[in-house]
């Protein structure tokens, strides 16, 4: 993991699109290599799919049911960069995108872009601007704020923290698929 990420960086990390826009990721590469491989680890179907090859010369080799209207690599400043352009985005579309690289029959993956398409997406809240008031405002000891009950008190940061933690824990088994999954790919390269 931290030794790939020394030899290609990808990003973003996060996307957040509605349905039949486009999108990019882009994969900046600091190793010789003989082209970049683009594949998406699907949430849903827990299942890794090969998507693109993209050879130096610019020659795209598409991974099997591979839309070539929908998956465009487009490189860039003389091999050290390509970008994987995604359009007609659709919900099927989620799942974390990665490039990758192989050295030494071995793939190097990037970090990952999660996709997120919606038919919607949020909006944000309309806040209602309140009139400046003209009244002074009290001065109060340090010693008495920090007594007062605010906005971390243990009744906001115990949940909080509770909830943090949560999520970290369910982080740990799609982590460890990822791990697995990796290691997959690497001992079956390997094998041939």
């Amino acid at each position: 993991g931290f030794y790939a990420n020394l030899l290609l960086t990808q990003t973003p990390e996060h996307i957040l699109t509605q349905t039949n826009n486009k999108t990019e990721i882009l994969c900046e590469l600091k190793k010789e290599h003989t082209g970049v491989y683009w594949y998406r680890w699907s949430h849903e179907r827990q299942h890794f799919e090969f998507l693109v090859f993209s050879n130096t010369l610019g020659k795209a080799t598409y991974g099997t049911n591979v839309s070539q209207d929908k998956f465009r690599v487009q490189e860039a400043r003389s091999h050290s960069s390509y970008s994987l352009h995604i359009s007609h985005l659709h919900p099927s579309d989620n799942g974390t995108y990665y490039c990758s690289i192989s050295q030494s029959s071995q793939l190097l993956l990037g970090s990952g872009t999660r996709l997120s398409v919606a038919d919607a997406l949020p909006l944000p809240l309309k806040t209602t601007q309140t009139p400046v008031s003209k009244k002074a405002v009290p001065w109060i000891p340090k010693s008495k704020a920090a007594s007062k009950k605010g906005p971390c008190s243990p009744l906001v940061w115990i949940p909080l923290a509770t909830g943090v933690l949560l999520l970290l824990l369910g982080l740990v088994p799609t982590a460890h698929r990822l791990y697995r999954l990796r290691r997959r790919l690497w001992l079956r390269i390997h094998r041939q």
